[in-house]
């Protein structure tokens, strides 16, 4: 163990780095870096296994600051272990535009940034889900390739909101046992002292959902270490309660609301330099300091190389299978199997519902990509997202790939992407469409972080029909296609089902939902195409480009879009129909392609059970639109289809005014 005396060195390094880095920005949060500089000191000089000059080693343990407002702390040993990309420069350019180094950890702005990490408490969630995903490549390739510890970091702010119970809970249950999480236990928030707002015993929650707890005192070196030691041995996740001073070392605001979320000043930093005895000018690190850091930085390559050494030593098949997934790459062949799911298809002309549909893109899907890890927040039978190939993982067996979720949407989608973001996993998960809004952090985080993770949105309209306006969405998809790098499918039948599912397998660099019907809808598709029409995000269904009238519609409603067509034609009246399974792909397409879509058409109507705003792109402000201006109401679907003008009758009365 390093001396009272180098630690001391080491963690002031943190401290003093965080709190010149906030005030030459003039902006940022010194509190938690200065407060858990001795965690930190005590975990990265340790105890925790990485390489900086191998950030993306498969089995490095994963290092979690939940308490993202802290980045500073997280920047700072970076830079202090020897990270090539984090140099002083970049902690000098701390919230500046282009910088490494932003307000909140910012995944892919630097290696050893293993999340984005701003909204509290889903860092908890994300460390859950890497941890989830250890646990299952560890009882699948075995523990010579993967048998590593995730640790997070998490403040008061991150054990208050909800979504830390959804994930704490759930990791309690699966016995994550190399899940370690240490609280910066400080008592103060921005607007002053814990007690304001907040009375909770933290220990006993987490001792209710069978975590190992232990209580030390964040200051003391071998306490921490002793911590740490015991949660290695532990059978259940361990909540090291870490009893810390808010900004340690400044002699006038330590402890107080005041080193929160705002610089020192040059006055108080002055005094911590005394006090702490640094004797440097700002993010100046003494050589000997730094080599100190920079041996720590160092600490794990040999255990690196040996795992290096392991994988290569590996039985071939097993090689090349844990390779092939952590470079995302996908079996061999998988664009065939969809293709001959495909043909398959347009010989048999299944009217299904596209959950339904899903369920059996899945079997395919499933059948040939073995990393997939499915799941459902508790609505599996609703859902379809359980195939054949799918065991359920339970807190003694890993060896299924199933997760039952519970009824847990926010922990869920953040979970997940941590499951995507440790790499060798990739996952999807379902839940009712309405339920999307209990998701949306996560999901706008995946988008902001350009990561691989699939929703089952399913339920997608008033199509639900009995359960009402509760369930029933309106204002979901659109408020989904308004996230960027979000791209959410809403197929119209069996074959766009598949296609978009192949569309979201391939797509490693953002996530995807599709919204899926609860009732049947007939083929749409009724031949065989071998290009994926879907990727094209829209593309003409039926009908010449020199229509009258062209029907943009998606999902459920293309069928109405059809029917309507027909009759238009039958009265003399040429049309087109236009199905719009991804918005957001088809915006990408070349302006050529999409002007030749949205055609000349002088009628243009757009049908969805949703509401209008986003449609406008295709039809225009003068445009006719059928769809939702309210929320919905409880009867049989049909019934509400009526009710609300949902119908084919309705879109040919609209084509015809348009005409008149």
């Amino acid at each position: 163990m390093n001396s009272r005396e180098q630690h001391d060195r080491m963690a002031n390094a943190i401290r003093f780095l965080a709190m010149d880095a906030v005030e030459k920005a003039n902006s940022g949060h010194p509190g938690l870096p200065m407060g858990m500089a001795d965690v930190a000191t005590v975990l990265f000089g340790k105890y925790l296994r990485f390489d900086p000059k191998n950030p993306h080693w498969p089995d490095r343990d994963r290092f979690v600051l939940s308490a993202g407002h802290g980045s500073m702390l997280l920047y700072s040993v970076l830079y202090l272990t020897g990270y090539p990309d984090m140099t002083v420069e970049e902690l000098q350019r701390f919230r500046q535009l282009g910088s490494k180094t932003a307000g909140h950890p910012e995944y892919g702005h630097a290696t050893g940034i293993e999340t984005t990490t701003g909204p509290l408490g889903q860092g908890i969630a994300n460390a859950v889900g890497m941890a989830i995903a250890e646990r299952k490549l560890r009882e699948e390739f075995g523990a010579e390739l993967q048998d590593h510890y995730t640790y997070a970091m998490c403040g008061d702010g991150c054990l208050m909101e909800g979504i830390s119970h959804e994930a704490i809970a759930l990791a309690g249950h699966l016995k994550l046992n190399k899940l370690i999480l240490f609280w910066d236990n400080n008592s103060i928030t921005i607007d002053g002292a814990i007690s304001l707002s907040d009375s909770t015993d933290q220990v006993a929650r987490f001792k209710a959902v069978h975590w190992n707890t232990i209580e030390v005192d964040g200051h003391d070196q071998a306490a921490i270490s002793a911590a740490i030691e015991a949660a290695h041995k532990s059978d259940r996740p361990t909540f090291i309660a870490c009893k810390t001073i808010i900004g340690f070392g400044a002699p006038n605001k330590q402890g107080t609301h005041k080193v929160h979320g705002s610089p020192l000043g040059a006055e108080e930093i002055a005094a911590t330099r005394v006090a702490l005895d640094w004797p440097y000018e700002p993010f100046v690190i003494p050589n000997g300091i730094l080599g100190e850091w920079r041996a720590a930085g160092g600490r794990s390559v040999s255990t690196r190389e040996a795992w290096e050494g392991r994988l290569a030593g590996a039985e071939a098949g097993k090689k090349a299978e844990f390779t092939r997934r952590f470079a995302h790459e996908l079996p061999a062949g998988f664009d065939a199997a969809i293709s001959d799911y495909k043909k398959k298809l347009a010989e048999t002309k299944p009217t299904l519902a596209t959950r339904k549909a899903s369920e059996d893109a899945l079997e395919v899907i499933n059948g040939f990509i073995p990393e997939t890890i499915g799941g459902s927040a508790d609505l599996t039978p609703s859902n379809n997202t359980k195939t054949s190939q799918m065991k359920s993982i339970t807190p003694t067996d890993f060896s299924g790939r199933y997760m039952h979720w519970g009824i847990r949407e926010h922990g869920m989608a953040a979970a997940m992407n941590g499951i995507s973001l440790h790499g060798g996993l990739i996952p999807y998960s379902g839940g009712f469409l309405i339920f999307s809004d209990y998701c949306r952090p996560p999901l706008r985080l995946a988008a902001l972080m350009g990561i691989r993770a699939i929703h089952v949105l399913t339920h997608d309209s008033i199509g639900v029909g009995e359960d009402g306006p509760t369930h029933q969405p309106v204002e979901q998809v659109a408020s989904l296609r308004a996230i960027p790098n979000f791209q959410l499918f809403r197929p119209a039948d069996a074959t766009e089902t598949a296609e978009c599912w192949q569309i979201a397998i391939k797509t490693t660099n953002r996530p995807s939902g599709l919204a899926l019907t609860r009732q049947n809808l007939l083929a749409a598709r009724t031949e065989y195409s071998e290009k994926n029409l879907c990727e094209l995000g829209a593309y003409t269904l039926a009908g010449n480009a020199d229509a009258k009238v062209t029907i943009f519609a998606s999902g459920s409603e293309v069928e109405l879009a059809v029917a309507a067509r027909t009759a238009l034609e039958g009265k003399g009246i040429s049309t087109r129909v236009v199905s719009v399974p991804c918005t957001e792909l088809f915006f990408e397409q070349p302006d050529a392609y999409r002007k030749e879509v949205i055609g000349n058409s002088p009628v243009k109507v757009a049908v969805e059970a949703g509401v209008r705003e986003g449609w406008d792109a295709f039809i225009g402000p003068e445009g006719a639109f059928i769809g939702m201006k309210s929320f919905g109401a409880s009867a049989p679907y049909k019934d509400v289809y009526k009710h609300f003008g949902i119908t084919t009758e309705a879109v040919v009365a609209a084509a015809e005014a348009k005409l008149s």
